[in-house]
């Protein structure tokens, strides 16, 4: 093996173990590693940096600002809400979501339009005592499934297309996915319903949980001087009879009682820290005697209309890692943190002092523009507002849909590229008067866009320096008694398994040059082997890090972990010996 190959592969190692180890973020990872390879001469600048001139990562930017329109205007949330109804006979609410959701994918990009969708399916399950846990993890896996289907449907398969490109090829066509993703998406939903689905655990969804360790909401509040609560008795209190939601601690003097006793007599100032259902540890903030923690933080929000919202910490926000007191929370979001759940973990810490993750589900105090700040930024997966009414669409949902689908039918008959066609799209939505020059570049997550563009060297390094082909020569001979099927197949299994362990996009980049490296020995169409592995990479089932809609739902679905592998492994499995079966038939 060549010097640049062996940098190239320590680099790679090194960076995927960075990647896994998720202590910084993805994008910056991804760049770093391009600069090491730029400064030790293994790629040229032009190579390093030749994906910031690649029409994917800008495809990408106007999806997001495309997505956004939708969602400001409610689009598909009045849609939703008649086409799920009333629950009916056994799997039609599921059908009834799942399969509009799929096609959706197909044109809209998965990610957006499942943030779009996680509230509506939330307050239905609400109104019809229903799970969330039942509709949210298929809700993702549908759509990853659905994003097989096009182009567009993730941007996992625009990075593929513009990887492609680079190699002189033609760029993918929007439906050309569909030779490998039509089998594989009707495969997948059919083990979805069949099998996944009812294999998912009833955890109480969102608001209505009262499973203290699936759905715990953590909040402190402090007594007062009112002699409802000071010199009273837990008790004589009543705070040893509160409806989901039980007093888990109380703090005095720097000291700390646990368990706390029935016959405890309560002080002015002691923080009493509770445990409970979303809805229920808000209600202690209209008890008489007991003030929030953060009072003071939620009076200084100048807002006239403050509201209450769920929002789900994202894998690329910058408090990853912090206390609420380190990131000075207030200062930087204008809101105030009044509760905190982490699925699957019991928190016992100081409010204050809980260390955040992404995927903690957090319930704060916000002025009526936090929504529009940060329902589209890389900080929170899921803005939503809690006990607001179900969105009504706009009048802009009108043109919203036709910009869609002019975009949809430009791209489509090759009147013009599909970069050209969400760069005409996002502008029309500016021109249009839909969102203002501020919210579409507010919308746009700039850590996608450079983690897509930074990961193009990556993969320029992989081949140039002789690794791929070290690689492909090594799969070759590992599988090459399980003919095409093997090769395809053992290609399909290391992307998949990178996919769970990093990102998407960083997977697909990665295995993109040895993907064509093995395409010349299986006799493979290298289109065909492309398009495989972007379907690969963008089907993640088996955890909740592995793509971004799962982490999305994670939250708000009270789900564990395991929860993902008892779903997701037999999808897993159909998905990857459909990929592998229908190259190989089609070579």
């Amino acid at each position: 093996m060549e010097a640049d190959a062996v940098i190239t592969l320590v680099v790679l190692i090194l960076t995927l173990g960075t990647l896994v180890a998720d202590r910084f973020p993805p994008a910056g990872v991804v760049l770093g590693a391009t600069v090491i390879l730029l400064i030790t001469n293994v790629i040229t600048s032009a190579e390093a940096f030749s994906g910031f001139s690649n029409p994917a990562p800008l495809t990408v930017a106007a999806l997001f600002v495309v997505a956004a329109g939708a969602q400001r205007t409610g689009l598909l949330s009045g849609p939703l809400a008649k086409l799920l109804g009333k629950p009916g006979g056994k799997g039609v609410a599921h059908a009834r979501l799942l399969i509009p959701s799929a096609l959706s994918s197909a044109v809209l990009n998965n990610t957006p339009l499942v943030a779009i969708l996680i509230p509506d399916v939330l307050a239905w399950c609400r109104r019809n005592s229903r799970n969330g846990s039942r509709y949210l993890l298929p809700l993702s896996y549908a759509s990853i499934l659905g994003g097989t289907l096009t182009l567009l449907g993730t941007s996992t398969n625009l990075v593929v297309s513009g990887l492609l490109e680079e190699t002189g090829a033609e760029a993918l066509g929007i439906f050309e996915f569909a030779k490998i993703g039509l089998p594989v998406a009707l495969v997948g939903m059919f083990v979805l319903f069949a099998v996944s689905i009812p294999l998912i655990p009833n955890r109480r969804a969102a608001a209505d949980q009262d499973d203290d360790e699936a759905r715990a909401f953590l909040v402190e509040m402090r007594v007062g001087s009112d002699k409802s609560m000071n010199g009273q008795s837990v008790s004589a209190a009543g705070l040893r009879s509160l409806d989901g939601v039980y007093l888990a601690q109380l703090r005095r003097n720097g000291g700390s009682i646990v368990p706390v006793g029935p016959d405890e007599i309560l002080a002015e100032n002691d923080i009493l820290t509770f445990v409970g259902q979303v809805d229920n540890v808000l209600d202690l903030e209209r008890m008489p005697g007991l003030t929030s923690v953060v009072e003071h933080q939620v009076d200084s929000i100048d807002a006239v209309d403050r509201g209450l919202f769920e929002v789900v910490i994202g894998r690329m926000s910058a408090v990853n890692g912090m206390t609420l007191r380190e990131a000075d929370f207030r200062a930087r979001y204008g809101a105030a943190v009044l509760a905190i759940h982490r699925s699957g973990q019991r928190l016992d810490e100081k409010l204050g002092d809980v260390r955040l993750r992404h995927g903690d589900t957090l319930v704060l105090v916000a002025g009526d523009a936090f929504r529009r700040r940060y329902g589209q930024s890389k900080e929170f997966l899921v803005v939503a507002e809690l006990d607001a009414p179900a969105p009504v669409a706009s009048a802009n949902a009108s043109i919203v849909a036709a910009i869609i689908v002019g975009f949809v039918a430009l791209a489509a008959t090759g009147l013009l590229s599909t970069l050209e066609a969400a760069l005409v799209a996002a502008g029309a939505m500016v021109a249009s008067r839909v969102m203002t020059f501020g919210d579409a570049k507010n919308s746009i997550d700039l850590d996608v866009i450079l983690l897509i563009a930074s990961a193009f060297g990556l993969g320029a390094a992989v081949e140039a320096s002789g690794l791929a082909d070290s690689i492909a020569i090594g799969f070759t001979g590992a599988f090459e008694g399980l003919g095409t099927f093997g090769l395809v197949l053992g290609l399909v299994l290391a992307t998949s398994v990178l996919t769970e362990i990093v990102t998407n996009n960083a997977a697909a980049v990665v295995v993109f040059p040895i993907a064509l490296a093995v395409a010349g020995p299986a006799g493979v169409d290298p289109r065909l082997m492309a398009i495989a592995l972007a379907i690969a990479a963008s089907t993640s089932f088996l955890s909740p890090v592995g793509y971004q809609t799962n982490t999305m739902v994670y939250g708000p679905g009270g789900y564990r972990f395991s929860d993902y592998i008892k779903a997701g492994l037999p999808l897993s499995i159909s998905v990857q010996l459909t990929i592998a079966a229908t190259v190989t038939l089609m070579s």
